[in-house]
This record gives structure tokens, C-alpha cells and sequence, in this order.
């Protein structure tokens, strides 16, 4: 399977932060927000990966991250000319997904819970279509909204609905089979003048094959589209990894438990880590 993380779009909603910098690129908490979404797709155990970003940004994250090789994995690149709906990046990465299955994340979300990783490398593992992640919200009027039947099957999507039929949002998470990108053809832009992933979603629905997975109670989605957001995702962060003496989203770490990267090899990339907290927690891991 490949994977896809979407970096791009103005932040128009973080403006004045986000005029010179790309939104995924501001730090949440320890780390830059794209290490967190980053981090899902090599906890489903993905290694080939296309990042699409804006032609401003793409230098940024090329620095950042490189080709992928410091954390065992490999890196493409490519440009959204304007934001033009999630759905795009299949079109964008045609070439890239070739023949295989695909994984996109949206690189301003992020995910946390015990039982995460279990999650997504089942929907890796036995995906027949699609699979998208649900997750109960106080406000599903700004999302993608599913309904349900009494049976609690999903019968519909509606995007950003007015009279929302249901509290649960379909996530920045989605597992897509090859077929993707002939659906991705398929749709016209939206009133927003986007490709909607609604749309296709729909697509999947429409044939059975759209599985949800509903995330309970335990488990943290956040979504980092507005200050606030900003400053309780870092909040949270902090907590956590406080109280547990754990790192979230700590590329490195996934990469070394993966096998992907020696210890050799994370001891060179410990030393370009300047004095900061984040190198000494890598410090601990290997000694």
C-alpha cells in the first residue's frame, strides 16, 4: 500500500502565522504538526509515501524531511497548484499510486489512542474498497456527517450539512483500494469548486464497499485548522507525553520499533538534534 499526506492549502484561517509558512509546518507542542499525521502512515507500516504540498512550501518540507531515509522510508513529492479538494490528490498522484492501494491523510489531523495502530493496520490488512474512520463530535455541521439507519449501518454522507443527521464526522483518514483514481475521474467540482471526498466516498457507499469505523470514547481526533485548535492540540500533546514520559507522532521512534532504521543509524541522527528535549528522548531509547 502507499500513502499520501495532503500539506497543502493557504492556512488562510491562521493568518497573519501562516503567510510565510505552510500551516503543517508550525509546531504543535515538541514537534511540527506533519510529524503527527506523518506518524500514522508508518504506523500502519507504510513506507512509500508522496507528500503534496504548494510550490511555495515544497523546498520547506524538502528540508524537513529530506528523501525519507533518515526514518527508513522513501519520500516523493508534488505540488497543488490551488486547493482544488482533497479528493485531487489521486488525480495528482496517479503515477505515484501505480497499481496499488492507497492511504491519504490530511497532514493538519491528528490521531491518538490505545489501540491505534491495531486499528489501522486491520484496515490495511482486509480492505475491500474503502475504509474511513467516524468519530463523534460536538460540531458536525463543519464536516463530512454520516447517517445511519436503526440498525446502525451507514446509509448516507453529507458534506458540511446544515441539519446534521448524525453527531459523527468522517475523519482526515482514509484507505482506498486501487480503484481510486478511476472514481477520482469521475467527479465534477462542488459548489466550492472542489473535488469533494464526499463524492467519492459516496462512490464507495453506493457499491458496499465503504466499511466505517467508528472511534470511540478513548480516542483523540484533532483537527488544527483554527488558533485555538493550534493551542489546545499543543496543550494536549504536552499532557500526555508529560504524564506518560511517552513522545506522540516521534518519527524516529516508530521507525527504530519498525526495524526500518538501525540503532547505528539513530545515533547520527540524535546528534543533529541540537540540546533540544526532543534529542534527549531519543537518547533514551537507545541506551
Amino acid at each position: 500500500m502507499k500513502g499520501i499526506l495532503l500539506s497543502g492549502g493557504t492556512g488562510s484561517r491562521l493568518f497573519p502565522s501562516t503567510i510565510a509558512i505552510s500551516k503543517q509546518l508550525l509546531p504543535i507542542y515538541d514537534k511540527p504538526m506533519i510529524y503527527y499525521s506523518l506518524s500514522v502512515l508508518l504506523m500502519a507500516g507504510i513506507k512509500e509515501i508522496l507528500i503534496i504540498t504548494t510550490e511555495k512550501d515544497l523546498n520547506s518540507y524538502k528540508a524537513l524531511l529530506k528523501d525519507g531515509s533518515d526514518f527508513g522510508i522513501n519520500l516523493n513529492y508534488e505540488v497543488q497548484d490551488k486547493p482544488n479538494g482533497l479528493a485531487e490528490s489521486f488525480l495528482i498522484g496517479e503515477k505515484f499510486i501505480d497499481n496499488d492501494n492507497v492511504c491519504l491523510v490530511l497532514g493538519d489531523n491528528i490521531f491518538y489512542g490505545l489501540g491505534f495502530t491495531e486499528k489501522i493496520k486491520t484496515a490495511k490488512k482486509n480492505l475491500n474498497g474503502a475504509c474511513v474512520f467516524g468519530y463523534h463530535v460536538k460540531n458536525p455541521k463543519d464536516f463530512g456527517v454520516l447517517e445511519f439507519d436503526k440498525n446502525n449501518n451507514v446509509i448516507g454522507i453529507e458534506e458540511k450539512p446544515k441539519i446534521p443527521k448524525s453527531n459523527y464526522a468522517i475523519t482526515g483518514l482514509y484507505f482506498y483500494d486501487n480503484k481510486v483514481v478511476e472514481y477520482a475521474k469521475t467527479l465534477t467540482p462542488s459548489h466550492r469548486n472542489e473535488l469533494e471526498i464526499t463524492d467519492l466516498n459516496k462512490i464507495y457507499l453506493s457499491e458496499n464497499k465503504l466499511k466505517v469505523e467508528l472511534l470511540g470514547r478513548g480516542f483523540a481526533w484533532l483537527d488544527t485548522g483554527t488558533h485555538e485548535n493550534l493551542l489546545n492540540a499543543s496543550q494536549f500533546i504536552e499532557t500526555v507525553e508529560k504524564r506518560q514520559g511517552l513522545k506522540i507522532g516521534c518519527l524516529e521512534e516508530i521507525s527504530f520499533n519498525n526495524g526500518w532504521i538501525s540503532k547505528d543509524r539513530l545515533a547520527v541522527q540524535i546528534e543533529r538534534l541540537g540540546n533540544s528535549s526532543y534529542k534527549d528522548y531519543l537518547k533514551s531509547i537507545i541506551i
